[in-house]
């Protein structure tokens, strides 16, 4: 470890560790935050459901983006390139393409 990273110790509960699967994510921003919403799309369900939302600051979501990167980058040298069904346009998905998306429930 170089002398400028820090250690981070985290504790982790056995239900947290198990983890939540997601194979949708949709990012959307204000001026002071980004909101990510992880959801699932499973056969036999009709529409996706927000499992987790995560806030965070500009900053944070910059240095997210650059540590998926740099893991991507680690994995894909480890395990060759990973490919994509989708393709993004403009950096984005077109989630019209996945049927209309439900708002918050009242």
């Amino acid at each position: 470890m170089d002398n400028n990273q820090k250690q981070l110790s985290l504790d982790i509960s056995k239900e947290m560790a198990k983890g939540q699967y997601s194979n949708l994510a949709l990012i959307t921003h204000s001026h002071s935050e980004f909101v990510l919403d992880f959801a699932a799309i499973l056969p036999g369900f009709p529409k996706p459901e927000v499992l987790s939302r995560i806030l965070m600051t500009p900053e944070h979501a910059k240095r997210l983006l650059n540590a998926l990167q740099d893991n991507v980058v680690k994995y894909e040298s480890s395990f060759g390139i990973i490919e994509t069904d989708v393709t993004p346009r403009n950096n984005t998905i077109n989630f019209g393409d996945f049927g209309p998306i439900q708002g918050p429930k009242s």
